[in-house]
Order: structure tokens, then sequence, then C-alpha cells
């Protein structure tokens, strides 16, 4: 793997980037050996960019994957004039890494949403609730609650109710890590697709 740098060129890599500029010429028709032969050759450092951006392991591999996808669908838009190959390939990919942080910012906020409304269990005492609205609120969450499905409710319940850690959860269900992350955040999402509300 060549050292990548910035600015600059020299004839070496000059050549590397007209390899990699037909290399992805390739992949615009289609050729998945040009594809495989790309990804041997960026993935290594694009995947520490996207490490640094997104400071998960797990998160940065999702980027990296986004990031190629991405590159497979749009070889074709590829300008040599514009950018070098590696180049292009990093702005993708951290456009992709921004994307998702942008989504890990907006799924707190909903989290801290959630929590000020108090458990979703607990009903509000109608004789010292004077706040009709945060009543409906309530209803309003507990239901959305019941639409997502079991495993993603059951990681929410024990996350923002159960007071427990990602780990003492994966622990309990007997479930990797991975997936109990993954189920917090997609039935975060869900909740908020059912809330429908502009965070």
């Amino acid at each position: 793997m060549r050292a990548r740098t910035y600015g600059m060129t020299s004839p070496a890599q000059e050549s590397e980037n007209e390899l990699e500029a037909r290399l992805i010429s390739r992949i615009a028709e289609g050729d998945d050996s040009a594809f495989t032969l790309l990804y041997q050759r960026f993935s290594s450092s694009l995947y520490g960019m996207a490490f640094r951006m997104m400071n998960d392991a797990k998160e940065a591999e999702d980027v990296l994957q986004e990031g190629f996808t991405y590159i497979w669908r749009k070889a074709a838009s590829y300008d040599a004039t514009r950018s070098s190959p590696f180049a292009w390939a990093v702005m993708i990919v951290r456009n992709k890494a921004i994307d998702r942080l942008r989504v890990r910012q907006r799924l707190e906020r909903l989290r801290d949403k959630v929590a000020k409304e108090g458990s979703f269990y607990q009903e509000k005492d109608e004789s010292s609730a004077n706040e009709p609205g945060l009543r409906e609120r309530g209803v309003l969450v507990r239901s959305a609650l019941q639409q997502i499905p079991l495993e993603q409710r059951q990681a929410l319940e024990f996350s923002f109710f159960g007071g427990l850690t990602h780990e003492q959860i994966a622990e309990r269900l007997a479930t990797p890590l991975g997936t109990i992350k993954a189920r917090i955040r997609r039935g975060l999402l869900r909740l908020r697709d059912f809330l429908d509300e502009d965070l």
C-alpha cells in the first residue's frame, strides 16, 4: 500500500493515479475484479480516516461499506480532471461519516427528549398533573413504543428505564454488543418516525 499524500504528485503517484482511474472506469462498466482491486488499495487508509471521525470501529466499518457502495454505483460520475481517484474516494467516505455523525447527534437529542418525558410506563397523577399536554405526550410515546419490534423495545427499556449500559444489556440478553447498539439506534429512529417530530 503506497503512502497517501496530498498536494504535489510525483511521477510514480501520477502513474498510480492513472491505474486507479482505469480501475474506476472498469468499475463503471460493472467489473467486480476492478472493484476488489480498488478496495484493496484504498480501504485501509479510508477506514483509518473513518475511525478517526467516528471513534467507533463498527460505525467506521459501516461508513467504509457505504462509501464503497457509493463508489460502485457512481463510478461513472468520477471526473479525473477534478481530483485524483484517492481524493475522490476520501471525499465520498468523509461525507458518509459526516452524515452518520449528524444522525448520531439527532439520536442523542431524541434520546434526551424521550428521557425527559419520564418513564414510558409511569402514568402521571391526574390530580397533581396540571399539564394535559404532557399527559397526552406521554400517551403518544407509550403508543409509539408499543409499535416498534420487541427486541428494539426491550433494548430501549433496559437502556433508558433500567439504567443499564450497553455492555450490561448485551450480557443480560446474551447478545453481541454491536447488535444491542444497533437495536437501540434503530429503535430510536422508529420512535422518531412514529412521533413525527422535528428535532
